[in-house]
């Protein structure tokens, strides 16, 4: 899948099948279910499901969670715009 691809998918009311985790959290994310997406990343271990967990705090605005994931990442907290991260995100699981 690519990045248009994936975009074309959150017209959908459901992420396309074969989606792995990491991409089926940013798509929940995306189409406004932050509960969906932090259900699926949660409990994933590694350094990108803990980006994207750090990503999601971020999002709800815990500030003090969101760095302790980045720092399990290995990555220090953004200071871009949310928009962006999320893209940054996207682009690094589609094109690794």
């Amino acid at each position: 899948m690519n990045r248009e691809q994936f975009t074309k998918s959150l017209d959908a009311v459901y992420p396309p099948s074969g989606l792995d985790e990491y991409l089926s959290a940013l798509w929940y994310d995306a189409k406004g279910n932050w509960e969906d997406a932090h259900k699926i990343i949660q409990d994933i271990p590694g350094a990108k499901a803990s980006r994207i967990h750090g990503y999601l705090h971020r999002k709800e605005g815990d500030s003090g969670n969101a760095a302790y994931w980045y720092a399990k990442a290995g990555e220090p907290m953004p200071r871009t715009a949310l928009a962006k991260e999320w893209e940054d995100i996207l682009v690094k699981l589609l094109d690794p």
